[in-house]
């Protein structure tokens, strides 16, 4: 019968059958004033704490975001009577409210020190809780176009010639990269990129794609291993074909294999510029002519085959 009540009077019936000194009213006593949201609010993730039935009143439906809606309903309303009301809380605020329950998640769980915390960037600076426009994660825009709002720099990487087609949807942001935060690894001694999550194995997120690139090999190109493949190739886009870091193959080379170490070698015995390495030849300028297995080899040390 109470649906039938005028607004103010269900507000008020729910209020009296509240358990007394907690100030939760339930999610019920919400629709009576907010129908807009509540109408698509069995859509949201957030609806099992609702449906499961079992929850306590501090972390059901709206009061487990917004706290005990009590004071609210008996003001009649005023976003200042809502004990967590996101638009007059501060970043750190927003991020405790919502690590309330998603502090066990392991994807979050580096989120104090992630690059966006740091920079106050708060939750609600990219999910939309209650109106999301987007089929998963409660995104305030589309993936792409909601990193791009920052990151304009990127945007024009993945207009270049050669890119990563994120685009035109194949791949997003996320398969790359943790919003979240991300914990050390291995590859660039441990200096990795900003928020570049990892894949099977401590390894590079390249690899989940490019997995003939994975090994172990035999004989191993360093920069692969230790420096990563930000060493030759820009991750986003780039004017040069491969993602290359310089449009010509003997260049990138040669900012390595120089002959510059120990008695005219460096890195794997790779001998000083002579007539078997003449660069000024075009010939000779394609290095990977010759040695086609350049990220890793199981039969030759100098990646011939």
């Amino acid at each position: 019968m109470t649906r039938f009540l005028p607004a103010f009077l269900f507000a008020a019936f729910a209020l009296a059958q509240a358990p007394p000194g907690t100030g939760y009213v339930g999610s019920n006593v919400c629709r009576t004033c907010h129908l807009d949201v509540a109408l698509n609010f069995f859509k949201n993730p957030h609806y099992k704490t609702v449906a499961s039935g079992h929850e306590s009143p501090e972390r059901t439906g709206c009061e487990g975001c917004h706290g005990p809606g009590g004071a609210h309903v008996a003001a009649g309303g005023g976003r200042d009577t809502i004990p967590r009301a996101f638009s007059l809380l501060s970043t750190k605020q927003t991020l405790e409210t919502c690590l309330n329950c998603h502090a066990r998640d392991l994807s979050k769980a580096n989120i104090r020190r992630s690059e966006h915390t740091l920079n106050d960037i708060a939750c609600t600076s990219c999910h939309s809780i209650h109106r999301s426009p987007t089929p998963k994660f409660l995104l305030a825009k589309q993936q792409s176009e909601l990193c791009y709002s920052c990151h304009s720099a990127v945007r024009a990487q993945f207009d270049m010639p050669s890119r990563h087609r994120v685009n035109e949807g194949v791949i997003q942001c996320t398969d790359c990269h943790n919003p979240h935060g991300a914990f050390a690894a291995t590859w660039r001694m441990s200096q990795r990129p900003r928020m570049v999550e990892q894949s099977l194995g401590n390894e590079e997120p390249c690899l989940k794609c490019h997995v003939d690139k994975r090994g172990p090999s035999a004989f191993e190109h360093p920069p692969v291993r230790v420096e990563g493949c930000e060493s030759c190739h820009y991750p986003h886009g780039s004017t040069n074909t491969r993602l290359l870091r310089r449009p010509v193959v003997f260049t990138l080379c040669l900012q390595c294999h120089n002959g510059a170490g120990q008695f005219g070698t460096r890195n794997n015995g790779v001998t000083q510029l002579s007539a078997a390495h003449n660069v000024l030849n075009p010939r000779y300028q394609l290095c990977t002519t010759c040695h086609v297995r350049i990220h890793g080899s199981n039969s030759d040390g100098f990646f011939m085959r």
